[in-house]
């Protein structure tokens, strides 16, 4: 092909056909294959024996995408307020330990999974076949999240446009959708407070109000089981961050206690590790791409992102603070309400408020389009991995995934879609994700093996981990993720939004949301067990080996069910 670049790529050993023997390593022979790898459009593909994947054209792509997805909106909305909740710096104590011990080390396992065997969430599953269930979940998680993360970037475009004006609709309150009650801010200071409430919980400002009644219409719902008809303004701003994600997706790569737990949860929503996307970009990565340097890369970027973003978060809400003359406490919130009500009211009072709305609401869209793509193209790869007549019909799988979301998220932009999203913020990928991320280090480290594992590697990058690496794989992270999901479980309480507090029936939803991802590890589990033909030791045998070891099963020789050290 005119232009194509020709290099010559060595691929895992389970991916190859027997071309010349190798000595490496003083282990064991491996085969090599030479291969044709072709770049067109910055976009290279590998021909092997199986199948044409494309892998990233160049590395700054693939960087991009991961600490695009790894950024977002919990880096402004939800860190700095976590840290000033649970003692500022005291917070960055338990956050700091659990990025070191859990954190990166999950973040380079899930980069070396993806990379080693070219596989998305679900088939990467190859090398302990009973595990295959915890792909599912994570997938299932993604395609969760996608229902209602979806409908914030369609608030953030829907401020977008209503910035485009000479004065901010919620700078004043003589607007169609205020209340009688509306006060304007300069009325407001720590005296007409009182003690009745703090300013963040303040519903009658311009900026709530805004939010509130004109963009979520809440006051028009009496709670989750009135939710009314999807709001058009609403439905067109998600329509077009739906065909966003379509356009962007369909070809691929190529284009106490409770602050522990508070630190812990913080650590795999920013990171993203669990949600089987890093595994999918990972997984088009060339072999020989050193991803110890990319987990360290990416997530130390993540981590300072947050820090930064802190810095410019309490600088905003000490000007309302001091605008007010209440404490910092009064004004400090996480959430929606940070970036849609107290943000939004100190840039309104700003010269050339206009302009800086519509690069704050920009930001906000950046934020939110890297980290949907992300969650959708896990889905899309680890689904299209498994089931290769949706790989073939690419563009239409895509759109399905995408369009399913749509109508999911229908239900959130009603007028008492808030509610709906605020249950599934609550379930979807709480102690859900947690789950999975227990599941899937328990059978790296302890079926498929960590010595395994570092050689693989040892056979990309040309050394193996470190002892560091390997006894958090093996024992800390599975250990510490086992106490913070039991612990979650156990102080989980009634779901509420701000006084609103939802009836049992749909705290029972939620825990089923909840359950549907997680129950595919066991039951995926003891289908694989029933499907195995042989004596129960044998289908334990196949079920943990890696498939392409299957023929030592046959011989009595099972690597896991021997003794071997990290």
């Amino acid at each position: 092909m005119l232009g194509a670049k020709m290099n010559i790529q060595v691929l895992p050993e389970h991916k190859l056909s027997s071309v010349a023997p190798l000595k490496q390593f003083n282990v064991e022979k491996k085969e090599v294959e030479l291969i044709l790898v072709k770049e067109q459009n910055g976009v290279q593909y590998t021909n092997t024996s199986d199948e044409v994947r494309e892998t990233w054209g160049k590395k700054i792509d693939f960087l991009l995408s991961v600490i695009g997805f790894a950024v977002d909106l919990a880096n402004v909305w939800r860190f700095p307020y976590l840290c000033y909740k649970n003692g500022g710096g005291a917070f960055l104590i338990p956050y700091v330990l659990f990025l070191f011990i859990a954190g990166m080390p999950l973040f380079y396992m899930e980069l070396a999974l993806g990379q080693y065997n070219k596989e998305g969430a679900a088939t990467v599953w190859k090398i302990c076949p009973i595990f295959k269930g915890v792909g599912y979940t994570v997938i299932i998680i993604a395609l969760y999240v996608g229902f209602y993360y979806n409908v914030i970037i369609a608030w953030s475009l829907y401020y977008l446009f209503s910035s485009l004006t000479s004065e901010l609709p919620w700078h004043k309150c003589n607007n169609p959708w205020n209340s009688p009650n509306c006060t304007e801010p300069q009325h407001i200071n720590g005296t007409f407070l009182g003690n009745r409430t703090s300013y963040a919980k303040y519903k009658n400002t311009p900026a709530a109000e805004f939010y509130e009644r004109e963009v979520l219409h809440i006051h028009e719902s009496k709670g989750i089981n009135d939710l009314g008809l999807p709001r058009w303004e609403l439905a067109l701003c998600l329509i077009l961050v739906v065909f966003i994600l379509f356009f962007s997706l369909w070809k691929g790569v190529k284009s106490s206690g409770k602050v522990w737990i508070d630190a812990a949860t913080q650590i795999f929503f920013s990171l993203g590790a669990g949600f089987g996307v890093l595994i999918a970009f990972a997984s088009y990565n060339k072999f020989d791409n050193n991803c110890y340097r990319d987990a360290i890369l990416t997530s130390t970027i993540n981590c300072i992102t947050s820090f930064f973003s802190g810095f410019a978060i309490f600088s905003v809400l000490g000007y309302m603070a001091h605008q007010h003359q209440v404490n910092i406490k009064d004004v400090a919130t996480e959430g929606a309400g940070l970036v849609f009500i107290i943000y939004p009211e100190a840039i309104s009072t700003l010269p050339g408020s206009t302009f800086f709305a519509i690069v704050f609401f920009i930001m906000l869209l950046t934020l939110g389009i890297d980290s949907s793509m992300g969650g959708m193209e896990a889905v899309i790869t680890g689904l299209s991995d498994d089931f290769k007549f949706l790989k073939r019909h690419r563009k239409l799988f895509t759109f399905t995934v995408v369009f399913g979301t749509f109508l999911i998220a229908l239900l959130c932009i009603t007028n008492g879609g808030i509610f709906v999203l605020t249950l599934l913020d609550a379930y979807a990928a709480g102690t859900s994700i947690l789950f999975g991320v227990l599941i899937e280090a328990i059978g790296v480290s302890w079926f498929y093996g960590v010595d395994r594992f570092s050689e693989d590697i040892e056979r990309m990058m040309g050394f193996k981990p470190g002892i560091y690496w390997r006894l958090c794989w093996k024992f800390v992270s599975p250990a510490f993720l086992l106490v913070v999901v039991i612990a979650s479980i156990v102080t989980s309480g009634d779901l509420r939004y701000d006084n609103y507090i939802f009836p049992r029936w749909s705290n029972m939803v939620g825990w089923s949301i909840a359950l549907s991802s997680m129950l595919f590890v066991p039951i995926y589990a003891i289908y694989k067990l029933l499907i195995i033909p042989g004596t129960f030791k044998e289908r334990i045998a196949y079920a943990i080996t890696p498939e392409h070891e299957h023929h030592l099963v046959t011989e009595g020789n099972v690597r896991q069910f021997k003794v071997r050290q990290c």
